[in-house]
């Protein structure tokens, strides 16, 4: 009998969430609304070291051992994802959030890895969002940090599509 999987629900944004919401038709948000937001995010980052810390320790098996380095890779590259998008908070008047959203845990490393697949899928989503909101109220040089945090959570998609064996998913937005 296969081992249970433990799992906690991640309130994650669907595509049409909060994370990726538009007011008014179109991406113009306040700056209030701008910091919630961006407070969603951090929180999803601060959820992301969480993950990979605990995944890049845990995951066993020879094939995945180059699998966990890169985990652990990953897990200071979403730090300094964390840093930089708590800067843009302090920025803009706002207090950075504390508390990471929920981590879903499994026995199963290739559960650990949809989990990592699906919240990146979903970050990125949230910032290709971000990036069009800032740009609206004028936030452009935030816009471009976002920008550069975008890329490296794209790298991330695509390293654990290709650790699952699978196509890269695509957000439609």
């Amino acid at each position: 009998m296969p081992a249970p999987t433990t799992e906690k629900k991640i309130p994650a944004p669907e595509p049409n969430g909060e994370a990726t919401k538009k007011v008014n038709g179109d991406f113009h948000v306040t700056r209030e609304e701008l910091i919630d937001l961006l407070n969603e995010d951090l929180r999803r980052e601060y959820q992301a070291v969480i993950a990979y810390v605990v995944y890049s320790q845990v995951i066993k098996g020879a094939e995945y051992m180059k699998v966990a380095a890169e985990l652990e890779k990953h897990a200071g590259e979403e730090l300094k994802h964390a840093l930089i998008i708590s800067k843009q908070i302090d920025y803009l008047g706002g207090q950075p959030a504390t508390e990471p959203m929920p981590v879903k845990t499994s026995d199963k490393a290739k559960d650990m890895l949809k989990f990592d697949l699906d919240n990146e899928t979903t970050t990125i989503a949230a910032y290709r969002t971000r990036v069009r909101q800032c740009e609206a109220i004028g936030e452009y040089a935030m816009a471009e940090h976002i920008r550069s945090i975008l890329v490296e959570e794209q790298d991330h998609q695509i390293e654990l599509a290709t650790a699952l064996g699978i196509d890269v998913p695509h957000n439609n937005d």
